[in-house]
């Protein structure tokens, strides 16, 4: 898939569903085969870059879980719309990366995203890629 710079992505190469762990559902783009990877998007979202990394998992051989997080899904954000994500998500019960010795709803969300994974792929067991902020997440 060719996309112009600034052009927003409609992730229609991925299966879209919706995913609940502990009654909290959130979308998750699903796309591949081969060992599962949770691919956890950078703030703002999952914007076009995003989806081309996806793709690049994808396409050397993994089954790519790729969660919304923040923002719209496939858009390049505004700034005004960035500035809004983060301040949500550093002000939110949900994220608390910095808070030493703890951990966060997302986490528990995303350890049961892998074990969905991990039941739908089989395997040793499931890659994790974070990017910017969600690196710092799990």
């Amino acid at each position: 898939m060719t996309l112009m710079r600034g052009q927003n992505d409609p992730l229609d190469d991925f299966a879209r569903r919706a995913v609940s762990v502990d009654d909290v559902e959130k979308t998750v783009y699903v796309s591949g085969s081969g060992p599962a990877v949770v691919l956890m998007p950078e703030m703002p979202g999952i914007s076009p870059d995003v989806a081309r990394f996806a793709r690049w998992v994808r396409a050397a051989g993994f089954s790519l879980y790729l969660p919304s997080l923040f923002g719209v899904d496939g858009a390049y954000p505004l700034a005004e719309a960035r500035e809004t994500v983060v301040r949500r998500a550093c002000v939110s019960a949900e994220f608390r990366a910095f808070a030493g010795g703890g951990t966060s709803p997302v986490v528990t969300w995303l350890r049961g995203l892998a074990r969905l994974a991990h039941a739908e792929c089989g395997g040793p067991g499931v890659g994790a890629i974070g990017l910017c902020f969600t690196a710092t997440s799990p």
